[in-house]
């Protein structure tokens, strides 16, 4: 448009009295709880009214967690939320309420529905919450083809509200919790229900439901993970850290401030940081007026805490060389793919083949590659393929390293192409 047309087509709007177009989208409504926002349920007797109320419900239950993550040891709940029809909202306190197993009990058989439902169902399980069957809504969101699967963002863009935002990061071990924590926490179930049902009927429309089903199913089934071997070596920063006697240090300083966070219940990155850890490592302080020196042991620690870490150090130092961790940790499964092509450029052509293939297919699918099946999966596949590739020792395979019925229907063909391809 020109502007003798822009001047004509504003006079022309004044005249008829109508306004130019806003072209900005409307403002989406802020959710608002229907009942207000609940008291916390924090004594035996409110809780047991608790457990029957929802007892006497019907239909899924909406269930979420809040952690102090970044401010306490560990990952326990320090507030659950839970809605079902029937029953409303409410919210528990598991430092009040420690074993909630009895609600557990309550909600029986029901379907659990949760948002990121691996990240809540450790802490729900150390309280004696156990579901026997979930609906995840982030999972469902990845599986429908959502761009944006976060929970805030999925109630805008399937039920056209929006939620309030800004606490889901604070100090959930913080007593009383302030009453706008309180509301943000009662809002995150409000509607996940509602959610559960838009997003059953998008999987159905795309034919994913049963894929859905499955996938939760696994969860649900799913036993607690086995502690993690030598977590030292997740330190932020390891990478630095080449020598052996300096991954010595890392060990003992990540173990003393380990006990130290676990006594005093804070997070252990408030004890020490890890660019402290790794200084210390690529230091090797022969003294703590040396380690008062390095970044993260600063004047503001007193010398009981220096010369605690200083020992950490000393023991090190001081370990044979047969006790010394080795550097880096035995593989369980295959090697690195960058390490691929000087080991096997056989296996590495398989490996290229068949990532090109999962991604033509995922994007056909419009899922993300890692929930069509894991890249793990894939590398395991081609590091040690069968003798013979045909489908039905491809899906074999797959089934063996935990691919659910519908990845292997899925991938089966194009990996046993990949395979077949390379192999010819």
């Amino acid at each position: 448009m020109t502007d003798a047309q822009k001047t004509a087509a504003d006079t022309t709007l004044r005249a008829t009295g109508d306004s130019p177009p806003d072209p900005r989208p409307a403002p989406v409504p802020l959710l608002e709880p229907r009942e207000g926002i609940p008291p916390v349920t924090a004594t035996d007797e409110a809780l047991a009214e608790v457990v029957a109320a929802f007892a006497a419900g019907t239909g899924p239950v909406a269930v979420d967690a809040e952690r102090a993550s970044g401010y306490r040891y560990g990952q326990r709940a320090y507030l659950v939320q839970l809605r079902r029809e029937g029953a409303g909202s409410v919210l528990v306190d598991p430092v009040g309420c420690p074993d909630l197993s009895a609600l557990g009990e309550a909600i029986g058989d029901a379907e659990w529905v949760l948002h990121a439902a691996t990240q809540d169902l450790p802490c729900l399980r150390d309280i004696g919450m156990v579901p026997t069957r979930l609906f995840d809504t982030e999972l469902a969101g990845r599986l429908a083809g959502f761009a944006r699967v976060g929970l805030g963002a999925m109630v805008e863009n399937v039920l056209g509200f929006a939620l309030e935002k800004g606490h889901s990061a604070v100090d959930w071990s913080t007593r009383p919790l302030p009453e706008p924590w309180l509301r943000y926490a009662a809002l995150d179930v409000e509607l996940l229900v509602d959610l559960r049902d838009a997003l059953e009927e998008e999987l159905t429309e795309q034919g994913k439901l049963e894929w859905a089903r499955q996938e939760f199913a696994a969860i649900a089934a799913a036993p607690p993970p086995p502690p993690r071997k030598d977590p030292w070596r997740r330190t932020s920063g390891m990478h630095k850290v080449r020598r052996r006697r300096q991954m010595a240090v890392v060990r003992e300083l990540w173990t003393a401030r380990d006990q130290v966070a676990q006594r005093r219940d804070v997070s252990p990155g408030k004890v020490l940081g890890d660019a402290a850890i790794v200084e210390a490592a690529l230091s090797l302080p022969p003294n703590s007026h040396a380690l008062a020196g390095l970044s993260g042991f600063g004047h503001r620690m007193g010398r009981r805490q220096l010369e605690q870490w200083q020992a950490a150090v000393d023991r090190a130092r001081a370990l044979p060389e047969s006790e010394l961790p080795q550097p880096g940790q035995p593989l369980n499964g295959p090697p690195p793919p960058r390490a691929w092509a000087d080991k096997d450029p056989v296996a590495a052509a398989r490996l290229s083949a068949a990532r090109a293939a999962v991604t033509a297919l995922a994007e056909e699918l419009n899922l993300p590659q890692e929930n069509l099946i894991t890249p793990d999966t894939v590398r395991r596949l081609c590091w040690e393929p069968p003798a013979e590739p045909t489908r039905e020792t491809v899906a074999e395979v797959l089934s063996g390293h935990g691919a659910r019925p519908w990845q292997i229907e899925q991938v089966t063909p194009i990996l046993t192409e990949a395979l077949l391809a390379d192999a010819g």
